[in-house]
């Protein structure tokens, strides 16, 4: 018995940091599609004053987190259609410890990035809206999901 409750305590130890990245991974390929795509794209009301504003105040509602991004890109296209440039990413992009890529079509983007002109209790942004190339981290190499937008080209 006690040697069966030791393998148990082992294959815990073995199997725990496996089942916390996965975890991990999960939580970073939903919030993806919850925090980077927006399509069809979103009406919100005048109150917000600008869809940048509206967007960051969501994006900083499920993320829990009262700090204002720098800049955050959110694409306006099917899920899909982002999705497949993941699928054999051959770069490793050592700064994010991650695998990379560029996509093959530009796609359309809302640039949102934070005022610098604002009060320091506020997070205002400007929106600009382009239609450009993704540099996107993957899960993986191989079969990947999107994980991240850290760039555009």
């Amino acid at each position: 018995m006690a040697s069966d409750a030791a393998s148990l305590l082992v294959l815990q130890l073995v199997l725990q940091p496996t089942l916390v990245t996965g975890i991990t991974i999960q939580t970073a390929i939903k919030n993806f599609r919850i925090l980077h795509v927006d399509y069809p794209m979103v009406n919100y009301p005048k109150g917000f004053h600008g869809y940048c504003n509206g967007l960051m105040a969501y994006v900083r509602g499920k993320l829990q987190d009262w700090y204002c991004p720098k800049i955050h890109y959110v694409v306006h296209a099917p899920f899909e259609s982002i999705q497949k440039f993941c699928k054999y990413s051959e770069s490793f992009c050592e700064n994010y410890n991650e695998y990379c890529t560029l996509t093959q079509n530009s796609f359309p983007i809302t640039v949102c990035t934070l005022d610098h002109k604002q009060a320091p209790t506020s997070c205002s942004y400007n929106s600009t809206l382009t239609n450009q190339r993704l540099y996107l981290l993957c899960s993986r190499k191989h079969d990947a999901e999107p994980i991240g937008v850290i760039g555009l080209y």
